[in-house]
């Protein structure tokens, strides 16, 4: 391996966008096939308030593992904050620090990825979604559920489901548009993301006004267009450049939903004799 690509695999490594309110209400959010939710930024570092001890933390993020139960679910809880479990500990005494640190610290919005992947209609699903019920009752946060197309999903099927529909309001998040109204959501995205860049030679505004482009070949999903600024930063510093131009871009091959929306197949006619 060439020592250009090692480096380029190493850079690589670390995300270069890597990204991790008060009364008690329930979000659903329905994702299309391709389109991430905004990852919340790392765990804020926020000073605890004049009165208070501890140092807050408003925002907690954390994914649904694969074949969830209520106990695991309650082990990632945990884990966001760094609270210690043990494997002797029961799912009780978890939640009960969960419960407890998310308090302390303020936690007043509570994001919950991969949601799809609860199915209330299994006796571990169930148990995973009476936890949930148990947390929003016990932490006093918005709970926002982000999943892919959740409503053709198990998710609200049951007695559980029926509980947690009855309990959330669902908001379908599609593409990013790149105008809504006057505002430029899209553009005001690349903006932010430019200004996270660490190149020597990058000339702010570039990207910006390119966003019609980046739009076009991303079709508004923010995932696309993270990688997309992403490997071409990368390129910038292996390549010596510490820049990103509209050629550049175009030179990375993103995602197959990315590319197949830039350039989608057209089926040839059938031969006839």
């Amino acid at each position: 391996m060439s020592s250009y690509f090692a480096r380029r695999i190493q850079v690589y490594s670390f995300r270069t966008f890597s990204s991790r309110n008060v009364p008690r209400v329930r979000r659903v959010l329905r994702i299309s096939p391709g389109q991430r939710p905004t990852e919340a930024t790392g765990e804020p570092k926020n000073p605890a308030p004049p009165g208070r001890t501890h140092q807050q933390v408003p925002v907690a993020y954390l994914l649904v593992p694969p074949g969830a139960t209520a106990k695991t679910l309650a082990t990632e809880f945990a884990r966001y904050l760094g609270i210690p479990t043990t494997t002797r500990m029961t799912q009780a005494q978890i939640t009960a620090a969960v419960c407890h640190t998310y308090t302390a610290v303020g936690v007043r919005l509570v994001l919950i990825d991969e949601i799809h992947r609860l199915n209330p209609r299994t006796t571990t699903g169930a148990e995973a979604a009476d936890l949930l019920k148990d947390l929003t009752e016990r932490i006093k946060a918005t709970f926002v559920y982000t999943g892919i197309d959740v409503a053709s999903t198990p998710l609200f099927a049951g007695v559980r489901g029926a509980q947690l529909a009855g309990r959330a309001s669902l908001i379908t998040c599609g593409p990013l548009p790149a105008c809504h109204g006057q505002a430029r959501p899209f553009t005001d995205l690349i903006t932010d993301m430019e200004t996270a860049l660490d190149l020597n030679a990058h000339r702010p505004g570039t990207l910006p006004r390119h966003a019609t482009y980046l739009h076009q070949r991303t079709a508004g999903r923010i995932g696309s267009l993270a990688r997309l600024v992403r490997q071409a930063a990368i390129t910038a510093i292996c390549d010596g450049t510490e820049r990103i131009t509209k050629a550049s871009l175009e030179a990375i091959q993103l995602d197959h939903l990315a590319e197949e929306h830039r350039h989608p197949r057209t089926r040839k006619p059938a031969r006839t004799a």
